[in-house]
């Protein structure tokens, strides 16, 4: 169904950042990190191309810690990797400036943040094996500013109008419903909790995973919609009772306490305007119609 947005309006830019290097972050443990029962782990993290791990693979499972699918870009400065990692929107185009794939078109697929602040893109698997470290994606950023004139309450974050328009939806009682996957409770909530939600990722905690099994959780793919149960992504990421946050996993299963499956808030609200419904397999993959 349409849903009014202010999409004349809205304002797009462009922001260009390089394919990010993994890192580590220094600290006097690096490069072991400590998985939730205390045991040390060396696997893959965020950042870099990830030759074999794509939006609509399992968010489980994967020997690796928060993998973002496909490639990573950052810039260099940091002010404007600000800029970088607020401005770009899920479903924005992005574009290699230089090398080997230069000319070749991907999307956005997610964000990572605090301390990694990347934006995550999908690149078709042949291009991923032309990019190199160091290459300038640029990125037409097109969503910051997104409103709903009939839904004044709804704030839309990191959502490309594209997008939006793509999402299964409907309007019932004067609630805008979103079609997700599945439903996070917000005692699951961990990391990102308190920070900003204008870029950067929330975590789905996933050390207890009976718990996941139990709410359907363990099934999830990168990619798919999801609702938050009463999580207020207004301004920053908070408990709010009746509040809603619908959110696009982003990046994998890690075996950190806290961690879990990353997620991109998209949509939120503070109660009654916002709501979910079952729609299984909704994922940007087929949305977005990403290539292999």
């Amino acid at each position: 169904m349409n849903v009014t947005t202010n999409v004349s309006d809205i304002v797009a830019v462009s922001s260009t950042g390089q394919v990010a290097n993994p890192s580590f972050s220094g600290l006097p443990a690096e490069p072991y990190r400590l998985a939730a029962d205390g045991t040390p782990f060396l696997w893959p993290t965020f950042g870099g191309i990830v030759y074999n791990v794509s939006v609509g693979d399992s968010a489980f499972g994967w020997a690796g810690d928060c993998i973002h699918p496909s490639v990573s870009i950052a810039h260099a400065d940091p002010n404007k990797n600000r800029g970088l990692n607020i401005f770009a929107c899920v479903g924005n185009v992005a574009m290699v400036v230089n090398g080997a794939a230069k000319g070749a078109k991907g999307v956005v697929t997610g964000k990572s943040g605090r301390f990694s602040d990347q934006v995550i893109i999908h690149f078709d698997t042949e291009t991923r094996a032309l990019l190199a470290v160091g290459d300038t994606i640029l990125v037409r950023c097109e969503g910051v500013g997104l409103a709903l004139p009939e839904f004044p309450d709804i704030h839309a974050k990191s959502l490309s109008p594209k997008l939006f328009d793509l999402l299964p939806k409907r309007v019932e009682g004067g609630t805008l419903q979103i079609g997700v996957c599945a439903t996070v409770p917000p005692h699951l909530v961990g990391a990102g909790a308190g920070l900003t939600s204008e870029g950067g990722s929330l975590h789905i905690q996933s050390t207890d995973r009976k718990a996941l099994a139990h709410l359907g959780l363990d099934g999830l793919r990168l990619g798919d919609l999801v609702a938050i149960a009463d999580t207020d992504s207004r301004y920053n990421h908070g408990y709010l009772r009746g509040a809603m946050s619908i959110g696009i996993v982003g990046q994998t299963d890690g075996p950190r306490a806290g961690y879990g499956p990353g997620m991109t808030i998209i949509l939120t609200a503070p109660a009654a305007q916002l709501g979910a419904f079952d729609a299984p397999g909704t994922n940007i993959a087929s949305l977005l119609e990403l290539s292999a």
